[in-house]
């Protein structure tokens, strides 16, 4: 059995000052509105197998987010980021971002990500993202 380097059954939405570009985490963008996420569960293994499940992923029921967009998801495709600190060739701290391919996600902000990945070595304090295509990201690891 593969060990598991991360399970998570939590996932926090894009809110306040990390929407947008200004606060990127590891390098990865906000959304540029505020979304809301029902559930976000999954798990990474060392051999770089992950799976994501988000269930009512879409854009958050309130102002700055247009009325007729408000609890919505918008976007056809998610992606999922893996963040990892590591360390370079030169020996330096370092932060390596792997992304997986496209999975299709509903209207109603539901995907499902199953894909394997070359994750850096070491990696150490993995953060899971879902993002658009474009990688900014809507819901992380954490609360």
């Amino acid at each position: 059995m593969v060990p598991k380097v991360l399970a998570f059954d939590t996932m926090a939405a894009v809110v306040g000052p990390y929407v947008g570009t200004a606060n990127p985490i590891r390098g990865v963008p906000g959304g540029g509105l505020p979304w809301a996420i029902d559930e976000g569960r999954g798990e990474l293994r060392a051999d770089g197998t992950l799976e994501v499940v988000v269930e009512g992923s879409g854009l958050a029921s309130e102002e700055p987010v247009p009325e007729a967009l408000q609890g919505t998801n918008p976007i056809p495709n998610f992606r999922a980021i893996v963040s990892c600190q590591t360390i370079d060739a030169a020996g330096a701290a370092d932060v390596s971002n792997v992304s997986t391919g496209l999975f299709p996600a509903s209207s109603a902000g539901d995907s499902s990500i199953e894909a394997t990945i070359a994750l850096p070595e070491p990696c150490f304090a993995p953060i899971v993202f879902v993002t658009s295509p474009g990688g900014a990201w809507f819901v992380v690891t954490g609360l």
